[in-house]
C-alpha cells in the first residue's frame, strides 16, 4: 500500500484513540447545530477552521466552489447533501463558506471572460456556478487584475448561494443563513485562516452587519459592496 495511505492509517488511528468516547451521544442520531458548506479544496479544513472537534456538532459539505444547488429534472434545486440536516435534523443555521483564491471560480471566471476546456465532470460543477457568476463578472470594477477579480466573485459566489438558500421552498423559512469567506492569502488584512462575515440572511451591507451583529462586528467585512 503506498505511503500515503499508510500514513492516513496511522493519523485515524491516533483519531480513534482519541475520539472513542466522544461519540457516546451520537451513536443513535445526529442533531448538528448548522450545516456549512464548504469549498473542498485541500487547504479549506472544513471542521477545523471552526476549531471544531464535536462529533454531532456540524454536518459537512463540501464540493468544488461551495455550491448549495444541483440541477435535477425538475430543474436547479438545493443540493440534497445541504438541505439533509434541515429537512431531518432540526439544523437552522446554514453557513456558506467560499475561500479566497477559490479554484473554482478562478475556473468559471476563465471559463466566462476566456472559454476553458475541462473534463466533463469539472464542467459541470463550473456550468452550475457559471449563470450565477456571470451578472458578477460583468459588474467587476475595470481596475482589477485576475486575482483581485477572482476575490470579488468570491463573495459574489457566496452572496448567491445565499439567495438560492433564502429563494428556495425547501429551507424552512426560520433558517439563519450566513455567508462568510476564510482567507488563508492575507486579503482581508487579518490572521490568516480567519473567516470574515459578509452576509446575513441576505443582509451585505457591512456597516448595517455591524449594527446588528455588534458582539461580532470586527469579524465583519467584504472586499466589494456593489
Amino acid at each position: 500500500m503506498n505511503r500515503t495511505v499508510v500514513d492516513l492509517l496511522a493519523g485515524n488511528a491516533d483519531h480513534a484513540q482519541s475520539f472513542g468516547s466522544r461519540f457516546d451521544d451520537v451513536q443513535d442520531g445526529q442533531h448538528p447545530d448548522a450545516v456549512t458548506v464548504c469549498c473542498s479544496d485541500s487547504r479549506v479544513l472544513q471542521d477545523h477552521i471552526w476549531d471544531n472537534d464535536t462529533p454531532g456538532h456540524l454536518f459537512s459539505c463540501g464540493n468544488i466552489g461551495n455550491r448549495v444547488v444541483q440541477r435535477t429534472d425538475e430543474g436547479e434545486v438545493v443540493s440534497g447533501d445541504v438541505l439533509y440536516p434541515l429537512a431531518h435534523t432540526g439544523t437552522r443555521t446554514a453557513i456558506v463558506v467560499g475561500h479566497t483564491g477559490c479554484g473554482a471560480v478562478t475556473a468559471t471566471y476563465q471559463s466566462l471572460t476566456d472559454g476553458l476546456s475541462e473534463p466533463p465532470g469539472i464542467e459541470h460543477c463550473i456550468d452550475l456556478l457559471g449563470p450565477h457568476l456571470e451578472p458578477g463578472v460583468e459588474r467587476l470594477p475595470d481596475d482589477l487584475d485576475t486575482e483581485g477579480a477572482v476575490n470579488h466573485l468570491v463573495e459574489y459566489n457566496v452572496d448567491q448561494q445565499v439567495e438560492c438558500l433564502l429563494d428556495s421552498d425547501d429551507v424552512p423559512d426560520d433558517t439563519d443563513v450566513v455567508g462568510v469567506v476564510y482567507d488563508f492569502q492575507d486579503v482581508y488584512g487579518g490572521a490568516r485562516g480567519e473567516v470574515h462575515v459578509i452576509n446575513v440572511d441576505g443582509e451585505r451591507d457591512v456597516e448595517t452587519l455591524r449594527d446588528e451583529h455588534s458582539t461580532v462586528a470586527h469579524r465583519i467585512d467584504r472586499l466589494w459592496s456593489y
